[in-house]
């Protein structure tokens, strides 16, 4: 019976931490912001594709070890075995939960056309050899510069809070390969175990100074499917003589629609979008084969399962209807993967009551799932820890309310127009997430 009084007695001998006040954080975060600003012009005027992240890797490195983290470079590696640019910092601040706070670095193959000042002119060479423009049209700048002023925070109010804070720069999230090289490379096993992982996305679409945060789905996984139908060549003139791919392929593009529509539960959204077809080399030649490339998306397992499974099917009855013998079914891989990017539901209130608190209650808005991907969810290792993966406003409010009236969409993240209000972006980024973190290492 004395239980009830040792609990009383632990709790008044082990006060909580205090919190930043929302005055102090927003005060020391508009400080920060010139030398944020610098941060972000900076990193948007040399980006780097996917896998090729090493000055900004470095860059980043550099900053958390001026701040006083513990940090190690090169963290990944990709499945053929070539090694990563990943960058974990750590600071430990006695006993307490670990915080994985994650931020992408890699930018786009887009030639950046917003006619800005401080506009990217950078080139570069795809793994394919082509000759790009590259652009973080994406907004990974954002993040990564947010990341930044993060960790400063931190850094500066290790009286706060206690535990352990876990600054995670991933690359190649565009490839949805960068999450998945850093896990396969020890990332829980060479560094601690987080109690969760918290990251954010920005989106034109949302008002630069707010934050869109819900629990559930937030964006689908996604799938790469190649196909390749073999049939046999012939004369143009001479179809008969042939098992033409093309036909195989136009049949499976209109058959695989029916796997949505007729074999997936209208309440479990899904997408088989077919983006790539390519067979022959001169048009009266019926070439030997075609190969098609898919791209799947769902919120998920059992409804990603059946996706995958109906275009199997598909691809095979169309190859059986055409005569062909076992040996020559079509060759289906898969080359990417990630799951989909899930709230968990008591994280995310705690989180929301954070931002809420660090940015006014009106400023954190409840969004909806949507069909775009990321590689982040690789981070909860198979959902066995919590995430919150919030969206950050990057919108210019009145341009944004000007196209709502005028009927007309912003441009947005992936589009060589998008040009975000970065430094309310930046600054709220900072805050909520200060915020959440000291909320959550308590």
């Amino acid at each position: 019976m004395r239980l009830p009084s040792l609990v009383l007695l632990a709790a008044v001998a082990s006060p909580a931490m205090a919190q930043i006040s929302p005055d102090t954080l927003h005060h020391e975060v508009d400080a920060q912001m010139p030398a944020l600003e610098k941060t972000y012009l900076a990193l948007h005027a040399a980006p780097e594709l996917s896998r090729q992240e090493q000055k900004t890797s470095a860059f980043i490195a550099s900053e958390l070890k001026r701040l006083g983290f513990d940090v190690t470079d090169h963290v990944g590696k990709y499945a053929d075995g070539v090694s990563a640019f990943g960058v974990v910092g750590l600071l430990k601040n006695g006993v307490g939960p670990t915080v994985l706070i994650r931020t992408d670095m890699d930018a786009l193959p887009v030639t950046e056309e917003t006619g800005l000042t401080y506009a990217s002119k950078v080139r570069g060479r795809t793994p394919q050899g082509d000759d790009v423009g590259v652009m973080h049209a994406c907004g990974h700048d954002v993040h990564m510069s947010a990341f930044l002023g993060v960790a400063t925070e931190l850094a500066q109010h290790r009286k706060d809070w206690h535990g352990t804070v876990m600054m995670v720069a991933q690359p190649a999230e565009e490839v949805i390969q960068g999450a998945k090289a850093m896990m396969d490379d020890g990332l829980y096993t060479r560094f601690p175990r987080p109690n969760y992982v918290v990251g954010m996305h920005d989106f034109g679409n949302i008002p630069a100074g707010s934050v869109g945060i819900s629990s559930g789905p937030m964006m689908a996984s996604a799938d790469s499917v190649t196909i390749v139908f073999h049939g046999a060549g012939a004369h143009g003139s001479q179809p008969q003589n042939s098992k033409d791919p093309i036909y195989m392929g136009a049949e499976f593009i209109d058959l695989v629609q029916g796997v949505v529509s007729r074999q997936i539960s209208p309440q479990s959204p899904g997408v088989i979008t077919v983006g790539t077809f390519h067979a022959g080399t001169k048009n009266n030649i019926i070439p030997p084969e075609a190969t098609l490339g898919l791209t799947i998306r769902s919120y998920d397992e059992a409804t990603r399962q059946k996706l995958l499974e109906g275009i199997r099917n598909a691809a095979n009855a169309v190859a059986v209807a055409y005569g062909l013998p076992a040996d020559k079914m079509p060759t289906i891989t898969h080359p990417e993967a990630t799951e989909a990017t899930v709230n968990d539901a008591a994280l995310t209130e705690r989180v929301r009551k954070a931002a809420a608190a660090a940015l006014g209650a009106d400023k954190v808005l409840p969004q909806a799932a949507v069909m775009g991907s990321e590689d982040v969810g690789y981070l909860t290792d198979g959902y066995k820890i919590p995430m919150t993966f919030f969206r950050l406003g990057a919108g210019d409010p009145v341009a944004l309310a000007n196209a709502v009236k005028a009927g007309k969409a912003m441009p947005d993240i992936h589009s060589p127009l998008f040009a975000p209000d970065y430094r309310p972006a930046i600054e709220t980024g900072v805050v909520a997430m200060t915020a959440v973190a000291v909320s959550l290492l308590q």
